[in-house]
């Protein structure tokens, strides 16, 4: 005896579960592989840059520094900053007045813009030395990577692969070292402001003290500075 049909809702719930959830499934997959690629990027560079530092000997006391946080994270410490690489577990779709839905390669598929994330933090390297933990980062760059392995990213000094060419260009080494040193040119040029004097007129007894016991009076790149979106997010 045949099995009764499923009402309609129900087959839209497993259409939806199908097909969804299976693209969501490839873009995770997808993006932590570029994440783990992205982290070897990180190790070479950072082993490169100060192998050629280390020729000098003004320089020797210059080095860089990789470290993996983990499965989702990873950081490069440079001069006096710190870049922390972050893929975010979600996958995420772009609102519709987003500029990304222009894009011929975008139109051919909803399920073409549905991507993973892989955000980019710039922080004073003493934050995290001195677990500051009330010190601000900034997001200096984020990549958008989807299920064929398409991408593109936003940022400061990002000015390859924008959502113009979503859908044209494969994430190769090549773009993902791109990706890096870009981040890194920026954070070295974005300097750390002296805060406005009626910003830190006055402390209480508990931020001196912790100041006394480890250096810990909040600080960031920008503290007491509007700062807009737009200081990143579009290419110079």
């Amino acid at each position: 005896m045949a099995a009764d049909p499923l009402p309609n809702q129900q087959q839209l719930i497993l259409k939806g579960l199908q097909e969804k959830a299976y693209i969501k499934s490839c873009i995770y997959s997808q993006s932590l592989e570029v994440f783990n690629e992205l982290k070897e990027v990180l190790s070479e560079i950072s082993n490169d840059l100060t192998d050629i530092l280390s020729e000098s000997e003004k320089n020797k006391k210059i080095r860089l520094e990789y470290r993996d946080r983990g499965k989702y994270e990873a950081e490069l410490k440079f001069a006096d900053d710190v870049l922390v690489f972050s893929m975010h577990t979600d996958i995420f779709q772009f609102d519709r007045d987003h500029a990304i839905w222009k894009n011929s390669y975008s139109k051919e598929s909803p399920y073409n813009t549905y991507c993973g994330v892989i955000s980019v933090y710039n922080f004073l390297s003493d934050s995290l030395k001195f677990s500051r933990n009330e010190d601000l980062g900034y997001l200096v760059a984020r990549m958008f990577v989807n299920k064929d392995k398409k991408f593109f990213v936003e940022g400061k000094r990002q000015s390859r692969q924008k959502i113009s060419s979503f859908g044209k260009v494969d994430l190769t080494k090549e773009e993902l070292v791109n990706f890096v040193e870009s981040a890194m040119l920026y954070s070295l040029s974005f300097d750390l402001l002296v805060p406005p004097f009626d910003l830190v007129k006055v402390a209480s007894v508990e931020q001196i003290n912790a100041k006394i016991e480890s250096a810990k009076m909040r600080t960031g790149k920008r503290m007491g500075y509007k700062y807009n979106s737009d200081d990143v997010l579009e290419n110079e």
